[in-house]
Parts: C-alpha cells; structure tokens; sequence
C-alpha cells in the first residue's frame, strides 16, 4: 500500500494544526492528533447536505446559498450541479490556507469548480456573514466542525446554540432553509431548531456515495413561509 504524503500544514483559529495528506489519488485533511476530518473518498453526506436543501428550493429561480465551509468542495460542487444559473453560492471558509489548497495541491479533486460565475469565496467566519444578512439568503448550508458538537473550534458552539440558530431563521428568506451537516445523530438538537422557529427534519444518510459504510445527519431545517 502506498503511504501517505505531508503536502501541507495551515493552523485553525484557535491554535490548532491541520494536516493534508496524500495517498495516490486519495486525500485526507487530519488534526495533529490524527482525527480524520474530511477524506476524497468519502462525500456522500456532504453531497446530501446540499441536494436535500435544494430540494425544498424547487420553483426559485435565482437563490442566493450560503455555503458554511469549503472543506473538499463536496457540498459546493453537489449545490452547483443543481442550483439554477441566476443563482448565486457564496462560500464563507475561515482558513484561508484551503482555499489555496483548493487552487493548489487538492485541484484534482476541486477541478475547474471555483471558476463557476456564480461562486464567491470569502475567506472569514460564516457566523459574520449570517448576522451581516437578515433575510438575505434562501438557504444556509452549514459543513462546518463535525456538526452541533463543535470539535475544533469552541466558538461554532454560537452557530448551533439557540442564539445562532435565531441569528440563522432572520437570515433567511421566508421559506428559506438551514442545512446543517453532524458526524452524529443528536435528538436534542432537533428539537432546539423547534424552539427557534424551525420545521426541522434529520437525515440519515451515507458518509460514501454506495448502500454501505457510516452513517452522518444531515438536518433540513425550513423557516415558515409567513
């Protein structure tokens, strides 16, 4: 087996280390201790957050989305395959060194994806743009983390707390949408975008793109239309 190659290192905002690896054709992004975050292989639900959410948008010529993490481009590429041409994708990534590795040493897996003129990248924190927006997007997609939980950055525990969660309803426009991606199931959280105005839904679907493997939750959160 071949083994894998360091290609690069960026640091997260709170200090910690991300790693991106290289095994032939397959590309993975790890913590420094070795807890895999994303992987090439694997983007099924990724790929989910995106077309559930975009199903609930049928009908809406020009929706302007909001995409909260770049990560390996899955749920950006997924949204592009069906948003319609008026619409717009505005990428929020907070470390800027994946954006340069999206150009960079990953452009076999990002393609000619970024040079799409519906696509905006801005290098920031997605909960900036939420409270900079009221009512001015038709859906949210949150890939950020490993969901609710909030594993590297303690401060996307405001994005998932009720106040985040509210700050999200107003930023939508009526009958808007908020995806949110998890690597785990959580009950709780269901019924907290209940109390801040959401008809909330939890998915359970593939990490891969076949009929085996994990699991992940993908929850389809709509805003009433009134």
């Amino acid at each position: 087996m071949l083994p894998w190659e360091l290609l690069a290192t960026a640091t997260a905002p709170e200090g910690d280390t991300l790693r991106l690896f290289r095994r032939g054709e397959e590309y993975s992004i790890r913590l420094s201790d070795g807890n895999e975050l994303m992987n090439s292989r694997l983007g099924g639900s990724e790929e989910a957050l995106a077309t559930l959410a975009f199903d609930k948008l049928a009908g809406r010529t020009a929706p302007r989305v909001l995409i909260g993490g770049l990560g390996m481009g899955f749920t950006l590429r997924a949204a592009q395959a069906v948003a319609p041409e008026g619409g717009r994708l505005v990428v929020s990534e907070i470390v800027p060194e994946l954006v340069d590795w999206a150009r960079g040493p990953m452009a076999p897996v990002f393609g000619d994806c970024l040079s799409d003129p519906r696509i905006e990248i801005r290098v920031g924190d997605v909960a900036t743009e939420i409270r900079a927006a009221p009512g001015g997007f038709d859906a949210i997609l949150l890939d950020v983390d490993n969901g609710p939980g909030g594993l590297t950055r303690a401060g996307n525990d405001t994005l998932y707390g009720e106040r985040g969660l509210q700050t999200a309803h107003a930023a939508l426009a009526p009958g808007g949408v908020l995806a949110i991606w998890s690597a785990h199931q959580d009950e709780a959280f269901t019924r907290r975008l209940g109390r801040c105005g959401f008809e909330a839904r939890a998915h359970m679907v593939r990490a891969g793109r076949t009929k085996r493997g994990s699991r992940h939750t993908v929850w389809i959160a709509r805003r009433a239309v009134r």
